[in-house]
């Protein structure tokens, strides 16, 4: 390939997972011309993350992405209940409102990066697999990306990149991201394996004097089996696990031999964790692990990028439209960085409660007695799945619902029975029309109407405010109980 040939694109996505790929695919569906570059030539099948919680199953069904059915229930009461854990410790319940989908859903880290890149692909989005990239140089108007492929260096121009290659993120080393850091202080190391004799192997997660083992045993087959060591971090953090090395330490947890064999995959990892200080270098941006890193407990890495996924591509689409608000793109990093930070502290927490020091146990027992507390047990559940997540205000005189995200309201227009998660499926913000002063919206909204759906809609429910502007990512911007929609339609989508 002639490296003096240049690629254009409004946007390249640099790293294919399933952060990356979903970023592509909402960036096509707004007819957004965009190159994804990823290293690995086909997705990689890794037992990875596999749980999607209660935010991510709600935020990706209003955008088309799961079948995920709303369970039968009796409106916004919280009649959707998924058992999870906390530290370890059982008792912790998953709740969320009877007109949205169950709040764990079950999908593959791969199944989803093949699910998206489909769509994106469809879309129109241009994908590169075994690409790496090697440079990245910013300029006022454009960007510079620089990558290895299977015909030699090729040569990319972008008005915006996104960084989404994962936690050892070239993006993020190139731009000399700042990063705030915690070391590492446990060493972890996880296979899938045949357990010989797998009734000798606790399910699920077990501690000990020693440490931890976690394994989804599977007596017919290949089990995922990890284990946790408070000891410290490995000496050796890149240096390959044997099996060997994981049956060791199988044994010396649980005090008895643990025989495998047949290992298709292996990999160490411990609790470093990293909050980027901005997500916003100029037209650089960077999601998922790229932005943030921190110890797999609760499940909840996958979903924080995923989330991420969906606030970033839809202002950047609005941008490259010409139809965005002045800074609309800085509110990624002001609405997405104090969510990663929470999730950082809270795995940090839920690892220092899974310490195996007998004097911790008095506290352990503290935490299963507050789960056991119906509205403990909702606000650990709330933050687990990302139901607590609140974005600031852009207006003084806003509402009280501005940044909070609209539960699934079942609705009735026109044109038949509808829920939230229907009229936000084209991607577009939605101006929903449900009291009196319908006309008076109307007029003030006229000018931003191109861009646009407003919806008359009636609701059996009683509700604080007759109309609201609803995010394409399923938040609230405005409702009739706050200042002149206008101004915040041009705080978001600019002059008419």
């Amino acid at each position: 390939m002639d490296p003096a040939v240049t690629t254009r694109a409004q946007v390249v996505v640099v790293g294919g997972g399933p952060v990356g790929m979903l970023v592509a695919a909402e960036l096509g569906h707004h007819g957004v011309s965009t190159v994804v570059l990823e290293t690995n030539p086909e997705t990689v099948d890794q037992p990875k993350a596999g749980t999607l919680h209660a935010r991510t199953v709600q935020g990706l069904a209003r955008r088309g992405h799961l079948r995920a059915q709303p369970a039968a229930g009796d409106g916004l009461s919280r009649r959707n209940a998924d058992a999870f854990h906390f530290a370890g410790l059982p008792g912790l319940v998953i709740t969320a409102p009877g007109t949205e989908p169950a709040p764990i859903y079950g999908r593959s880290q791969a199944d989803l990066e093949r699910d998206f890149e489909a769509r994106a692909r469809t879309r129109g989005v241009t994908v590169l697999r075994s690409h790496t990239v090697t440079d990245l140089v910013q300029g006022p108007d454009a960007v510079q990306v620089t990558a290895q492929g299977p015909d030699g260096v090729r040569q990319f121009t972008a008005e915006y990149v996104v960084g989404a290659d994962g936690a050892r993120s070239s993006v993020r080393d190139l731009l000399g991201f700042a990063s705030e850091t915690h070391p590492a202080t446990v060493s972890a190391l996880l296979g899938l394996v045949r357990l010989t004799d797998p009734y000798r192997v606790p399910s699920g997660w077990n501690r000990t004097p020693h440490g931890w083992t976690i394994a989804g045993v599977n007596p017919y087959g290949h089990s995922r089996f990890f284990t946790i060591d408070f000891r410290g971090p490995h000496p050796d953090r890149h240096a390959p696990l044997t099996l060997a090395e994981l049956r060791s330490e199988a044994e010396r947890i649980l005090g008895h031999p643990v025989p495998m064999t047949d290992p298709v995959f292996f990999s160490k990892f411990n609790d470093f964790s990293r909050v980027v200080c901005d997500y916003r270098k100029g037209r650089v941006f960077l999601a998922g692990d790229a932005a943030h890193v921190h110890f797999p407990v609760g499940g909840q890495g996958l979903n924080l990028g995923l989330q991420d996924a969906l606030n970033l591509s839809w202002k950047l689409a609005h941008t490259l439209a010409g139809t965005a608000g002045k800074d609309l793109l800085d509110t990624y990093a002001a609405e997405r960085r104090p969510v990663a930070r929470r999730v950082v502290d809270n795995t940090r927490a839920q690892l220092a409660l899974m310490r195996p020091d007998p004097g911790l146990d008095p506290l352990r027992d503290l935490v299963s007695e507050l789960l056991g507390v119906e509205g403990a047990n909702a606000h650990l559940g709330n933050m687990i799945s990302a139901q607590d997540t609140v974005y600031p205000a852009r207006t003084s005189d806003g509402s009280p619902w501005e940044g909070h995200f609209l539960p699934n309201l079942p609705l009735t227009t026109a044109d038949g029975p509808t829920d939230v998660i229907r009229l936000l499926l084209d991607g577009r913000p939605v101006l929903l029309l449900l009291g009196a002063d319908e006309q008076a919206h109307r007029k003030q909204a006229e000018s931003w109407s191109h861009l646009l759906r407003v919806v008359r809609a009636e609701s059996d429910r009683q509700l604080p405010w007759d109309a609201v502007l609803v995010r394409p990512d399923g938040y609230v911007a405005w409702a009739s109980d706050g200042g002149p929609l206008a101004g915040t339609l041009r705080e978001w989508f600019g002059e008419p």
